[in-house]
């Protein structure tokens, strides 16, 4: 990843906006069993475009009509907050909700997930 580029959404499509230094690999996708999914897994990711606008998170892909997710919102209800492994860390992350779910599956063809890393538990090393 060159500098300048950041990828707020783990393995999708990155984007040169300053804003989104903050925001670099804040969400990832996991499946069904809690797996976080790479290119290597999922090639589709890599046509998932991304920017950031207005204070939000804004996913397009082929086909799909964008996909609009707060950037700054926390949810404090611990039933959508699960750990996972992501390489050799276990983070903690918070799901996206059913229509993140809904989009990302559609597009992707495999049940899953979106999930924001909670702040308490940033990602130390991204596996290669």
């Amino acid at each position: 990843m060159n500098a300048g580029n950041f990828q707020p959404v783990a393995e999708c499509g990155s984007t040169t906006q300053a804003e989104a230094a903050g925001y670099h690999r804040q969400w990832l996708v996991a499946n069904d069993s809690g797996q976080w999914l790479n290119r290597a897994l999922c090639p589709r990711l890599a046509d998932v475009s991304v920017e950031l606008r207005l204070g939000y998170l804004v996913l397009k892909a082929p086909g799909m009509l964008r996909m609009d997710i707060p950037l700054d919102v926390i949810e404090d209800d611990d039933s959508v907050r699960y750990s996972m492994r992501v390489g050799e860390q276990v983070v903690d992350v918070i799901d996206e909700g059913e229509l993140a779910a809904a989009w990302i599956s559609n597009f992707v063809q495999v049940p899953c997930r979106i999930m924001k890393v909670h702040p308490d538990t940033p990602v130390a090393a991204w596996p290669a």
